[in-house]
């Protein structure tokens, strides 16, 4: 699994929209094109609008990214933003199989109370951060099951 570096790369994973919620976490999605080359599908039709480009520089080649978005506004600490931060890469390698090949952010979208959680770094505040992202992995996981599932039944019907 490859790191988004980038301002850029971020901004381009979370157009590509939300996937999966928790109370405190957002995952964001782009699947990236088959070629990672940024080529873009001609419109079919006069009203048609052409696919969205992705730059072949922002990502050279076909992985799974993963970055993570913890914002001042949500965890003032520089100590908690970090714990945050290493527990998200640490359950996205654990759900990296899972991922499919695209560019990923997760986003911290609201803040742990402080009165809950004192210290910036405790391991309670580290295990209730890392249920909730395991959360919201096996969401994600279960909300693209159908897709897939849908496509290959489209597929099916189209090769009888």
């Amino acid at each position: 699994m490859h790191r988004l570096k980038t301002r850029p790369q971020f901004q381009a994973a979370m157009a590509g929209g939300t996937i999966a919620r928790t109370a405190h976490f957002a995952l964001h999605r782009l699947v990236l094109p088959a070629n990672a080359s940024g080529s873009d599908a001609a419109p079919s039709g006069p009203g048609d609008q052409p696919a969205k480009v992705v730059p072949p520089a922002l990502f050279a080649f076909e992985a799974t990214w993963l970055g993570a978005m913890v914002p001042k506004r949500w965890a003032r600490r520089a100590v908690t933003r970090n714990a945050i931060k290493r527990q998200i890469y640490a359950v996205a390698a654990l759900h990296e199989a899972q991922l499919p090949v695209a560019a990923h952010v997760v986003r911290l979208r609201s803040t742990f109370d402080r009165k809950q959680f004192i210290s910036p770094s405790s391991d309670v505040l580290k295990q209730a951060v890392r249920a909730e992202l395991m959360q919201l992995f096996a969401r994600a996981h279960k909300n693209s099951l159908p897709a897939k599932a849908e496509r290959n039944e489209g597929a099916k019907a189209l090769s009888v």
